[in-house]
């Protein structure tokens, strides 16, 4: 069948206009249908360990579930297995569909403001608790709980304590601060009225190039077994104690279960190809302790076990999750994660629940989703036994919490007391907490600890840079596109330094490039990755490039300036060409809001004692580089790290980059550079070449910032003609469809279109489709001003594009005239407004 069809967009009414013998003008939708799960996916629950079950149940309890369950009608049973996202749901809406949950997405706050005041989230908390709580004839009223992302702290909301990544905490080897940082970021939780966090993350990460690693505490199950009990006791309290998930407490989730680092090629939301005993031992562990320290709720995983979507997996949700270790919590779904499962969409899936899913995480699909649920439930397709354990299980968790008698958010414990968002006992147990996490990898000399008094010179991007110093998962999914303002209980790296430096009497001046007019003591250069969340950090390997700030590394070398370099990053990197050319080198990880940690360390105040949580590799393809493997041959093994007091010397190392395998389906097109394995083709559709000569089409470079960091495409009207970046290998573009991403294009239009002109995907042969942007196109070439459209990659998929082989993510058509400038293209998180389809 061709999968073939143009929208229009929703702000206006555009015909399509394709060649004929290009493309059929058609939409098709297929749907796969369930299989059977393969044997080497069906885990075996005896051989895994089996326990008892944590919580003795409360009778007491139990009745009272009995009695509501009695009272309820079906509508409230399949509103309470659903979780829709603020930013896709009203509290009329939790109201009129007895919605059990709400959750905020990365990208979804208050408002629609990614830098929504505290006060708008206790205000939004308070709305749809109340709307929960109305009155609806003699049905009994249940409330509502509202997950979130709490993942380095309350890390959602402006002002918060901002704690480091896992991957840093992961280096601190110190169960005790990871219980505190959980009270803590409990009590910033309820600030703002919020009452269960998706933490913590349990992940065991085999390799780094998946966009997550900084979310593992390690490559072993030994960490997070040993952080898991404590972490959880820190935000839900300890069994038996009075303000067990109440109070200053809230509930906790493990998560997600199971596999999730292990993947082929660390590709997220991919397969963990492995026999079961590889995923029982090497996986599993840190879920015991959790399951030991009381954990209330378990996130499944995207990812696959031998092909066989965890969402789907009833061997492992309810054989030994719920039977063999008698978790008698509740199952949450990921976001849309029962979508992948076969023969689901995100609006029809009974297979994730009869397979043991409790509530599904259906952010922007949940109308769908409970309309087909509550027929399901109706029919007996999903039976009324399975729904009625699984509304069991969330409205356990929910008296055991409290929620039934604590009142709407706002008169809760530490409601409405913003002063502790960011407050001072937090902010020093986040300073703390940095001190412990970095990991010092070279110290010629013995550079380090500086001196302070002296002169000093701070250089790099990342030295006063908030953003990047807090990652991913930081007031937006991605943590990009935030400024300093939105830090105001913050110190950035460079601020802490010069605090340190001018209490000591020294002179501390900030350049990002490294320029000075006197010759300083000593250079700290602060740099690294940029931050990215979930498969936006996937990666071909695990080199680091960074033309700029090793080119200012190499001038102060040669300049005799002494070098530290600090080094910030979500995962081991290689960084041979850096180490080479600094005298200190510090592996900083994200550390979050506290720079002044940093400039403890860095000037004595406090001694390295971090150990290395992942093994760092010895070149940019050795990504999975793991203790225990045969012809373990890391850079610096697992559990590295120096103290200022060792002989910290390093022979020079290889700089010979290894090149990358595979396709980024990230950026298309930047700098006037296309991807790896890339490539711009032009001319009519069935005669593409990369110089096809000017008669219907041409393309040379342009500039826009710098020299010939873009192109310009002319058509001359002349014949239907495209320009189109293929790419070698197709691009499985799922996880980012489902994940909300769109295609943003920056460019300007120099002629307006004299026709239609289509935005299209491609799939292979008869396989195409996209929208009509011809009059878009039109209004941007009255400006004469750079253009930036997004266009999610959900209308292609609803034009029929087969988002799981794209070959050519990015194609321009039209049969008339057309002049446009292209600057850069990328699958992204859209940094701004997006196109609407229909």
């Amino acid at each position: 069948m061709s999968r073939a069809g143009i929208l229009t967009l929703g702000v206006t009414s555009l015909g399509a206009l394709l060649s004929p013998n290009f493309v059929e003008v058609a939409a098709a939708q297929a749907v796969g249908t369930a299989t059977t799960a393969a044997t080497n996916a069906e885990a075996t629950p005896e051989n895994w360990p089996a326990r008892a079950a944590t919580v003795a149940r409360d009778p007491a309890v139990e009745r009272r579930v009995d009695a509501l369950l009695a009272a309820m009608s079906i509508e409230q049973k399949v509103g309470q297995i659903i979780q829709a996202d603020i930013a896709s749901v009203t509290p009329d809406d939790v109201h009129r569909y007895h919605l059990g949950s709400v959750l905020n997405g990365g990208n979804s706050d208050p408002g629609g403001r990614y830098n929504a005041p505290a006060e708008d989230w206790l205000a939004a908390a308070d709305a749809f608790y109340a709307a929960s709580m109305r009155r609806d004839g003699e049905l009994p009223r249940i409330p509502v709980i509202w997950g979130s992302d709490a993942v380095h702290g309350h890390n959602n909301v402006v002002g918060a304590t901002l704690f480091p990544h896992n991957i840093g905490l992961g280096a601190a080897r110190n169960p005790d601060l990871i219980r505190r940082i959980g009270a803590a970021t409990a009590i910033e939780m309820r600030v703002t009225g919020l009452d269960w966090t998706f933490a913590p993350t349990l992940a065991v990460v085999r390799d780094d190039r998946w966009g997550r690693t900084y979310e593992g505490f390690g490559e072993t199950p030994e960490i997070a077994t040993s952080y898991a009990a404590p972490l959880i006791e820190g935000l839900q309290g300890k069994i038996g104690d009075k303000d067990w998930l109440r109070g200053p407490h809230i509930v906790a989730t493990a998560k997600h279960f199971l596999g999730d680092g292990g993947t082929t090629g660390g590709k997220d939301q991919g397969d963990a190809a492995m026999p079961e005993a590889q995923l029982r031992d090497l996986f599993s562990p840190p879920y015991l302790p959790a399951l030991d320290a009381g954990v209330q709720s378990v996130m499944i995983s995207f990812s696959s076990w031998n092909d066989v979507k965890m969402h789907g997996n009833s061997s492992l949700m309810t054989g030994v999750m719920k039977e063999r270790w008698n978790f008698d919590g509740f199952l949450v779904g990921d976001w849309n994660g029962h979508s992948q499962v076969a023969g689901c969409t995100a609006t029809d899936c009974p297979h994730s629940v009869t397979a043991g899913l409790d509530m599904y995480m259906a952010p922007d699909s949940w109308k769908g989703l409970y309309s087909t649920t509550l027929s399901q439930a109706r029919n007996g397709t999903l039976p009324m036994a399975r729904l009625d354990d699984a509304v069991r299980r969330i409205l356990r968790v929910k008296i055991r919490a409290g929620m039934f008698e604590a009142g709407k958010p706002s008169s809760r414990p530490y409601a409405g007391q913003f002063e502790l968002l960011g407050g001072k006992e937090h902010r020093a147990l986040a300073r703390e907490a940095v001190r412990e996490s970095l990991v010092l990898l070279k110290n010629a000399g013995g550079l380090l600890p500086l001196k302070a008094g002296g002169r000093i010179l701070v250089a790099g991007d990342g030295a006063d840079n908030l953003t990047k110093q807090t990652g991913g998962w930081t007031l937006s999914w991605q943590g990009t596109g935030t400024k300093r303002s939105d830090f105001p209980n913050a110190q950035s790296i460079w601020e802490g330094i010069d605090e340190a430096v001018k209490a000591a009497g020294g002179t501390a001046t900030l350049s990002a490039e490294g320029r000075y007019s006197v010759t300083p003591d000593v250079a700290i250069v602060v740099f690294g990755e940029d931050p990215y969340a979930e498969f936006q950090g996937d990666r071909p390997d695990v080199g680091y490039d960074d033309a700029e700030n090793l080119a200012l590394l190499r001038s102060l070398k040669a300049a005799g300036v002494p070098t530290v370099s600090v080094f910030l990053s979500g995962r081991a990197m290689w960084v041979n060409p850096f180490l080479n050319t600094s005298d200190a080198f510090v592996a900083a990880w994200l550390p979050g809001s506290e720079g002044g940690g940093v400039a403890d360390l860095l000037f004595g105040m406090a001694e390295f004692r971090g150990k290395l949580p992942y093994s760092w590799p010895r070149s940019s393809d050795q990504t999975a580089v793991n203790v225990g493997d045969a012809n373990y041959d890391p850079l610096f093994a697992y559990g590295f790290g120096l103290t200022s007091a060792d002989q910290g010397d390093l022979a020079p190392l290889p700089e010979q980059r290894a090149s990358a395998t595979g396709v980024d389906p990230g950026t298309l097109f930047a700098a006037g550079q296309l991807g790896t394995g890339r490539s711009l083709l032009l001319g009519a559709p069935d005669a593409l070449s990369t110089n096809p000569g000017p008669h219907l089409i041409e393309a040379r470079p342009a500039d826009r910032i710098a020299q010939e960091d873009s192109v310009r495409i002319r058509w001359t009207g002349l014949g239907h003609a495209v320009a189109t970046i293929a790419q070698e290998t197709p691009a499985d573009l799922t996880r980012q469809t489902n994940g909300d991403l769109a295609l943003e294009i920056d460019l300007k239009v120099n002629a307006a279109p004299s026709a239609e002109v289509s935005l299209l995907m491609g799939c292979g042969a008869n396989c195409v489709g996209g929208i009509s942007v011809g009059s878009l196109l039109v209004e941007a070439a009255k400006s004469q001003n750079w253009t930036r459209i997004a266009v999610p990659l959900r209308c292609f998929e609803k034009a029929g594009v087969d988002m799981a082989r794209v070959e050519t993510p990015l194609t321009f058509a039209t049969s008339g005239s057309l002049d446009i400038t292209l600057s850069s293209a990328r699958i992204a998180s859209p940094s701004g407004p997006q196109l609407t389809c229909k």
